[in-house]
């Protein structure tokens, strides 16, 4: 999913009074983590994970992240990563880009 910058950017103000659903641990991503962040997506549109790790490390989980289950990564600001993936229930669908 590509995203415009001003997009990005007008997700990253929305996201900004979200606190973090998922947290990833030193293990890295696993299945259970993986399933964890698609069950969170299956409710919002909008998440923000916490990211263990070195700035590498938690570049290559968002990578890892956005390939597996489909979504964009929208900013990675220290530790927290920023996702977004539309509903694929148009009826459902709350964030307007």
């Amino acid at each position: 999913m590509e995203l415009r910058g001003s997009q990005r950017k007008h997700l990253r103000g929305l996201a900004h009074e979200l606190r973090p659903v998922v947290q990833v641990g030193k293990d890295g991503l696993s299945g259970g983590v993986l399933a964890a962040v698609g069950d969170a997506f299956a409710q919002h549109e909008l998440i923000k994970i916490k990211l263990a790790g070195d700035r590498h490390q938690r570049a290559a989980m968002a990578t890892t992240i956005e390939e597996s289950l489909g979504c964009a990564c929208v900013g990675l600001i220290g530790s927290i990563g920023i996702f977004f993936r539309r509903h694929p229930d148009p009826e459902k669908q709350r964030i307007r880009l």
